[in-house]
């Protein structure tokens, strides 16, 4: 690909899935990685997936909803690299739970992973992203950033929030005249470990909920999730989907407005088990 030579990229929840496709793809592409997660044995075979291709990396265990860490991160990278050009704030997590029988701390975890972490990401890197005169924030949302789901409360209030701050964040970088470019990310069902690895309250089979997951709803590879993804900063797009069910859910959702919700929840209650 091009337009990633020499560009410092940095990926979050790089030890796996999305984000393990997106080292590896940019390393390709010429640029230079700078990847953490909290998954260390996954890192390190991200890690070494890189080193093969070539390319330069800087590996760090961190957890994104640690915040004075993140910040001390950014500033590590910049130094080590001498600017940083992008970061890909993918690091997630998912949870299962009807709100009525769901936990407050289980969906603060959610909350805390899949939308303070990107904040902490944005947050951290901006400087450095505009100091480099050539800038591009992309956050991962999700198709259940685009309508919500029984079941999903807590992912769903992350990825809408995410959805939220980094529409307002490219608007902003527009109107203050900062060379970054700003993307959201819509996956649909991607074959990743984000099922098998999700919590759940009492009573939810979580080995089927994955299996339901996997078999049903994951149709697009994680090196093709990548591909698309990276296709859409190179162009420097507001919003990205991936996946053809992604893409078809927009367009209902579009075309019945709050209808979907009536349309949608007895279908995937039939695809998906219940969250109580």
């Amino acid at each position: 690909m091009e337009g990633f030579v020499w560009k410092v990229a940095v990926v979050t929840g790089a030890g796996s899935g999305i984000g393990q496709a997106l080292a590896v793809e940019l390393a390709r592409s010429g640029a230079k990685l700078a990847i953490c997660d909290v998954d260390t044995e996954g890192l390190a075979q991200t890690e070494e997936r890189v080193k093969a291709i070539g390319a330069p990396v800087k590996v760090d265990r961190l957890d994104v909803t640690e915040r004075e860490a993140f910040l001390a991160y950014a500033d590590a990278v910049a130094a080590h690299f001498g600017k940083v050009n992008q970061i890909y704030n993918n690091a997630g997590i998912a949870f299962t739970g009807d709100i009525e029988v769901s936990q407050f701390k289980d969906i603060e975890r959610v909350m805390d992973v899949d939308f303070w972490g990107v904040v902490n990401g944005t947050k951290a890197f901006l400087p450095h992203l505009i100091a480099s005169g050539d800038g591009h924030v992309i956050n991962i949302s999700s198709v259940f950033g685009l309508f919500a789901v029984p079941g999903q409360a807590a992912y769903n209030s992350a990825k809408f929030a995410v959805r939220g701050f980094t529409e307002a964040l490219r608007q902003e970088m527009i109107l203050a005249g900062h060379p970054v470019g700003v993307t959201t990310v819509h996956p649909g069902g991607i074959k990743t470990a984000i099922a098998r690895n999700a919590t759940a309250v009492e009573g939810v089979d979580r080995d089927e909920l994955a299996k339901a997951f996997d078999t049903r709803l994951a149709r697009t590879s994680p090196q093709r999730a990548a591909e698309v993804i990276l296709d859409a900063v190179r162009k420097n797009q507001a919003r990205v989907l991936v996946g053809n069910d992604a893409k078809v859910l927009d367009i209902l959702v579009r075309l019945t407005g709050s209808g979907y919700q009536r349309l949608f929840s007895p279908v995937l209650r039939r695809v998906l088990p219940p969250g109580h």
